[in-house]
């Protein structure tokens, strides 16, 4: 099988204190890997890091074979990285097809423009519409994001990274500060994204993640604790120890 992502004895310090420690992550195409870890593991680190929105000390990073270690952040969405965050980064008074449409510019050889209207874009903009469609929000095209439900807003995120059509999407907590039935909709819309799409998704919602995952990886402390199948990492006991205190 194709690796998608390659993670390499990545590592990385803030001052003294070193958040990530000789990561090890290999993510096959079209799998859909789950990272879990209590506060303070790294999670979201390993994501900057993966992004290039922070440089790593040491390690190598690979997508598809090809190392973008030292790749800018704004050429790794070019390669097909793409991804959420787990405080949502909308524009609120702007409209969810300005949202998606200013997304879609971002990967465009076009440049924003002010003289030109954004709305006049019509490629764009029927891309934009396209993407909402898919994903049960295009009643919504015309409404503020200030106007919308938090889970609308996290579908919305989710629409804007999908617009930029990645390879790998990494998706930070798309399930933080839903209610259950904004959750199952999330849910559905995440299972439902194709195969030609990996996705590396961290989250703490247990009950709904663990049935996306197909593997696990468990950070602690930086570091690769454990990682394998549903049912191996949750009777490993050092899950165990980490969760539950045992």
């Amino acid at each position: 099988m194709t690796t998608a992502l390659a993670v390499r004895n990545l590592r990385k310090s803030f001052g003294g204190l070193q958040v990530t420690s000789s990561v090890n992550l290999l993510v096959e195409a079209g799998e859909r890997r789950l990272i879990i870890g209590p506060n303070g593991a790294g999670k979201t680190t390993l994501f900057n890091l993966i992004t290039g929105e922070i440089p790593p000390d040491a390690g190598s990073i690979a997508l598809f074979e090809r190392d973008i270690t030292r790749v800018p952040s704004r050429r790794r969405t070019h390669l097909g990285i793409g991804r959420t965050y787990q405080i949502i980064t909308l524009f609120p008074r702007e409209t969810l097809l300005r949202n998606v449409t200013l997304s879609l510019l971002g990967l465009s050889p076009r440049r924003w423009n002010p003289i030109v209207r954004l709305d006049r874009q019509a490629s764009l903009v029927r891309d934009a519409h396209e993407v909402l469609a898919r994903l049960g929000l295009e009643a919504l095209a015309d409404r503020p994001v200030a106007e919308t439900s938090y889970g609308e807003r996290r579908r919305v995120e989710i629409a804007m990274a999908l617009a930029q059509k990645p390879r790998v999407l990494l998706l930070d907590e798309p399930f933080a500060g839903l209610s259950l039935e904004e959750r199952r909709d999330v849910l559905r819309l995440v299972t439902g994204i194709p195969r030609d799409v990996t996705i590396v998704m961290i989250e703490h919602d247990m009950d709904v993640a663990l049935d996306f995952a197909e593997r696990i990886t468990v950070l602690h402390f930086g570091e690769v604790v454990v990682e394998g199948t549903r049912a191996e990492v949750v009777a490993h006991p050092r899950t165990r120890e980490i969760y539950l205190g045992e």
